[in-house]
């Protein structure tokens, strides 16, 4: 598999919603809960989600993992990508590896310490027909959580639904064993739809109030630039969901931060991302904040399919809380937090 395939491969699924409110200067404050905020996404969102989950255990407390490969695995080099991804049969990801030079680096004050994820909530999921992120590659996720001390019920690994690469939702989308555009499916798992959003925020968060079918909050586009230059890759413009719960001014809301994939910004999909994957569903009764960033194609960094940055392109601190990007959406959160 080339290189070109295999990001045009790391596509990630597609949702739609109605109306955006205008764009704000800055991003709004909400007084947010900064004890809980989360993180979780699909493909290469999925390895974003990893990076901030290893990188900020000490902020974030939970992730959902879908189709992604273990922290650190290209190590800094795209040559590294296909055996990230399951690709090159003969060789797998080595977890354990990746575990230490995560010890090297919590020891070096370069990420928080891994002692912060034997109490944080991880949920990883591979689908049995997944052909772009084979299950050897998030075998290796799974065991590189593991490694670094997430064990028991804290560590949930679903891998025996026949999915495709795909967020799965309860009825949008491609059927189940799909390995297509928009990389959203629908699964059900015995008599039961899947609703994978659901399953992720309720692992992280503990039971919940059931989802609404139409949510009735808004989405609020925001200038990104406040946050991250165009160096960094991302786009001009992010989005925010925002329950009408959340907009009291004595609201303590939740944060949960959507990472969308190669080819799934706004730029290339419009606004189908933040709405059909369901968590706006579970965020109206839950007083839940999600965030959906963006990142755009660009030749410099080099990026041409709008992927995140999970091999180094934004250089060779991106998987360390240094790097531009988790830096970015780590100031998102911080600002949601913020008093109003």
């Amino acid at each position: 598999m080339s290189l070109c395939r295999f990001i045009a491969c790391m596509v990630l699924a597609g949702f739609v919603v109605d109306t955006v409110v205008a764009a704000p200067a800055t991003l709004p404050a909400y007084g947010a809960d900064p004890q809980q905020t989360s993180v979780s996404g699909l493909s290469s969102g999925a390895f974003m989600a990893v990076q901030l989950q290893v990188s900020y255990s000490g902020s974030i407390i939970g992730a959902g993992i879908v189709a992604g490969g273990p922290y650190y695995c290209a190590a800094n080099n795209v040559l590294f990508t296909e055996i990230c991804t399951g690709q090159v049969r003969s060789v797998r990801p080595n977890s354990l590896l990746m575990a230490n030079a995560a010890k090297d680096f919590a020891s070096a004050g370069l990420i928080d310490p891994l002692l912060n994820l034997t109490h944080r909530r991880i949920y990883v999921f591979s689908g049995t027909d997944d052909s772009v992120v084979r299950q050897p590659a998030v075998d290796a996720t799974v065991s590189f959580f593991r490694h670094v001390g997430v064990q028991g019920e804290n560590l949930k690994y679903v891998n025996t639904v026949p999915a495709g690469h795909a967020v799965i939702t309860p009825s949008y989308g491609n059927d189940c064993s799909a390995n297509a555009a928009p990389y959203i499916s629908h699964c059900r798992v015995g008599s039961q739809a899947y609703d994978q959003a659901g399953a992720i925020l309720q692992h992280i968060y503990g039971e919940l109030h059931p989802r609404v079918d139409t949510p009735t909050g808004q989405v609020v586009s925001f200038n990104q630039r406040a946050y991250a230059t165009a160096a960094t890759g991302m786009a001009e413009t992010g989005y925010l969901y925002v329950p009408q719960s959340c907009t009291a001014a004595s609201a303590r809301c939740k944060v949960h931060v959507a990472i969308h994939g190669c080819r799934q910004a706004a730029e290339s999909v419009g606004n189908q991302f933040y709405t059909d994957t369901g968590y706006n569903n579970w965020a109206d009764g839950n007083d839940l904040l999600v965030l959906y960033p963006q990142v755009n194609k660009s030749e410099t960094p080099y990026n041409p399919r709008g992927c995140w940055d999970w091999w180094g392109y934004t250089g060779p601190n991106y998987a360390f809380k240094s790097s531009p990007q988790m830096k970015a959406l780590m100031a998102m959160v911080n600002r949601l937090v913020q008093q109003r």
